[in-house]
């Protein structure tokens, strides 16, 4: 689902909103999330997960063209745990059939 996506999704639940106005909503909604993000606070949506974050220390790497060892600096990465509703919803809509899963990108 992308944004325009969650967009059309809500302005259908909601006849009485303007896509303006939906749009506006997501994006403080997104703003609001990622400046608690970067803040350092967590986020825990109660039904639907929590997002985190995890420090991945800094470690030795290697550059595969020259096989040079090279410092990988220490970075912090988004993690998120999905809730009980959450993973209890999706486990019992593919017990009823295999999700779609067509539309997911192959690494």
């Amino acid at each position: 689902m992308t944004r325009s996506d969650l967009i059309k999704a809500i302005n259908n639940r909601i006849p009485g909103l303007s896509e303006k106005d939906t749009d506006e909503a997501v994006r403080m909604l997104l703003k609001a999330m990622t400046d608690s993000l970067t803040s350092g606070r967590r986020i825990e949506i109660r039904g639907f997960g929590a997002f985190d974050l995890n420090l991945r220390p800094s470690r030795l790497g290697r550059n595969p063209r020259t096989g040079e060892s090279v410092e990988v600096p220490a970075k912090f990465a988004v993690h998120f745990k999905p809730g009980k509703d959450m993973k209890d919803n999706v486990n019992r809509a593919a017990q009823n059939g295999v999700p779609n899963l067509s539309q997911k990108k192959s690494a």
